[in-house]
């Protein structure tokens, strides 16, 4: 504006000085030195007028000027703050984090999004480019860097990259970079304006698509993708398979792609099986079927075939997709394994009815033995060779009854998988298990523990409770410890759906390394006591199977044994 003025004001001047030259020349040629004094108002009147009309000329087009620039910068502020307007609305309108970077000053200004996005306070935002360039992830850093700058060199005007940028908790995040160069009438790079969009979700979906892939066309699984529906009433075209289904099938891709899956159909396939694969494609349902199928040379093989349905946002079919595995091995070890159950039935049906003979037809002529040898106790027999053979006679003849007293428990056990149950008091069942022991518990006086407060009750088969327990009381007094008093100790308690019932004693215990296969063996002893013939182990284990329980054994040599009976409830 003071240019202006003094430009003005120089004009004047020069105007003024030229009109009074002018003034002057005209005066002195055309009128003699005695007219001036009257001749010099006139003069003076001309000039001034003269000199009003040119500056009045002047200052009318100045103001013009004026006016027309003042308009210009006007528009251009409307403009400006339309332009500013408008930013601000984009800013606050889009999650995308903007910047602007004044390259020259190396001056960068970030919008709001680097707080809601990124999670930085005002105060920690950087102002410089090495801010922006120390939150890039190292990996990435170098590589977005030579491309930016190679990008500004070119003087391009669009410029976009991903990399992943660092948060204010120290995560990061994928970001799709996205910048716009601006530049002075020299063609040099002053300004660049981008914006950062976060991409993480996409970059995890896209990676889980790639992996998704990678665990399709690595699967030893035959996999194939079909249409979602058939105009034809046959099972829809198929638009994709993977690389096993090939293997299996014999089918490249290019050769089953576009076809119905209908064409592995053949002579043996299951027609119940394809008609309910049908009508689960017509209600959109997902199934599965087995059948004999065929591969491109015709061999048949068996599959295990599922279809299942994929929908869309909207809840529409857009595809199927099928699981197949070849299971023709399986099939064969499925026949082999029923033919081996029946054989194995069969032999189990053989050996419990010759048990049944031997158990019964061997009473008979052992109760016939036993009532002789009584009779004969009432002879008396001089000859001590014969009384010898005589004693080992009844001796095995009586082990013999034994045995098969033992056989007939065994077969009578194993022979009722099921048995009547009913709610039985625990404390009176140990009350008829001391009153069976009450001689040996008099005679060892051992100290025992009882605890059922939490569990007075249970409902199971009292007559094979009482014969466990009276079985595990028995082996404990049989095999405690003489360095010590015998303690036994029996809980029963409740976890979650369970009611376990515990006996621990002191005794001498079990080398559970060298025998625990063995411990519920029939006729294992682990002792050489003279009374021990190694079934009440195995009688205990196959009642508590029989009831639906599990029994385990923890012992350890001298120092004693703990048995865990578990039901359910």
């Amino acid at each position: 504006m003071k240019s202006k003025t003094l430009q003005i004001t120089l004009i004047y001047t020069i105007i003024s000085i030229i009109m009074a030259v002018l003034c002057h020349k005209l005066f002195t040629t055309y009128f003699s030195p005695s007219e001036y004094p009257k001749l010099s108002l006139i003069k003076d009147i001309l000039f001034i007028l003269t000199t009003v009309l040119v500056f009045s000329f002047i200052l009318s087009k100045n103001e013009k000027r004026s006016i027309t620039i003042f308009e210009k910068l006007n528009k251009t502020n409307e403009e400006i703050k339309e332009s500013n307007e408008k930013y601000d609305i984009v800013a606050k309108a889009t999650s995308d984090t903007i910047w602007d970077w004044k390259i020259q000053e190396d001056s960068i200004n970030w919008n709001k999004g680097i707080e809601s996005v990124f999670g930085y306070n005002r105060e920690e935002v950087g102002k410089t480019s090495k801010w922006w360039f120390d939150k890039i992830h190292p990996e990435d850093s170098i590589r977005m860097s030579i491309k930016l700058y190679s990008f500004i060199e070119q003087k391009t005007e669009k410029w976009q990259d991903q990399y992943r940028f660092r948060c204010a908790d120290g995560t990061y995040k994928y970001v799709l970079d996205r910048g716009f160069l601006l530049k002075d009438e020299k063609g040099r790079a002053i300004r660049m304006i981008g914006a950062i969009q976060d991409i993480t979700k996409q970059k995890e979906e896209e990676q889980r698509l790639k992996l998704l892939e990678t665990v399709i066309t690595q699967s030893k699984d035959s996999i194939l993708i079909t249409e979602a529906n058939s105009s034809d009433g046959k099972i829809p075209k198929i638009v994709y398979v993977n690389p096993a289904f090939s293997s299996m099938s014999g089918y490249e891709s290019g050769e089953i792609i576009g076809k119905s899956p209908n064409i592995f159909k053949g002579p043996k396939s299951d027609s119940e099986e394809l008609k309910k694969l049908l009508r689960a494609i017509k209600n959109e349902e997902e199934c599965l079927i087995e059948t004999i199928t065929y591969t491109k040379n015709q061999e048949e093989y068996w599959v295990r075939f599922s279809m299942i349905p994929i929908f869309s946002n909207e809840g529409v079919i857009s595809h199927w997709i099928s699981i197949q595995r070849d299971i023709t091995d399986e099939k064969k070890l499925e026949t082999e394994k029923e033919h081996l159950i029946r054989e194995l039935t069969q032999n189990n049906k053989d050996l419990k009815q010759f048990s049944y003979i031997t158990s019964h037809n061997l009473r008979a002529p052992l109760s016939n033995l036993i009532g002789l040898l009584n009779l004969m106790e009432d002879i008396s027999l001089e000859n001590d060779e014969l009384k010898e053979i005589l004693t080992g006679f009844t001796k095995s003849t009586h082990l013999l009854n034994e045995t098969i007293n033992d056989l007939v428990k065994v077969i009578i056990i194993k022979d009722n998988p099921s048995m009547q149950k009913e709610e039985v008091s625990l404390k009176e069942v140990f009350e008829n298990v001391f009153s069976q022991l009450s001689f040996q518990i008099e005679l060892h006086k051992p100290i025992i523990k009882l605890k059922f407060d939490k569990v007075p009750e249970l409902i199971t088969n009292k007559a094979y409770l009482e014969s466990i327990l009276l079985n595990l009381l028995t082996n404990s007094i049989k095999y405690k410890s003489e360095n010590r008093k015998l303690k036994i100790s029996i809980t029963a308690e409740k976890i979650e759906n369970k009611t376990i019932l515990t006996f621990k004693d002191n005794g001498i215990g079990i080398d559970l390394e060298r025998n625990r296969d063995k411990v519920f063996g029939l006729y294992q002893r682990f002792h050489n006591y003279p009374d021990s013939k190694g079934l009440g182990l195995y009688l205990v284990k196959s009642q508590v199977e029989t009831m639906g329980g599990i029994i385990s054994i923890e012992s350890e040599v001298n120092k004693g044994t703990t048995f865990t009976i578990t039901f359910k409830n």
